[in-house]
């Protein structure tokens, strides 16, 4: 499994949410023995942490929409900026 999976690192948000809906899948299916269900595991919880992390930097990104007198947005910050 470990062998042809993807980098997590850079995989999409999209992709890393289907990988680990794929995880799930086998997971409760119940037919993977207790070693591959360990890697399984360790792999969804890797995915789990990197989808949280490009959330946490989508919303980051949100919250910085920088706001017009008028109430309007008026432009973005990156999430980034000091």
């Amino acid at each position: 499994m470990a062998e042809n999976a993807p980098d997590i690192a850079n995989m999409s948000f999209e992709d890393a949410l289907r990988a680990l809906e794929d995880v799930v899948r086998k997971l409760e299916s119940g037919e993977a023995k207790l070693d591959e269900s360990i890697d399984l595991y360790e792999r969804g919880e890797k995915l789990r942490q990197h989808c949280q992390a490009r959330l946490d930097a989508a919303q980051e990104r949100i919250e910085k929409i920088v706001a017009g007198p008028d109430g309007t947005a008026k432009g973005t910050q990156p999430f980034d900026a000091g």
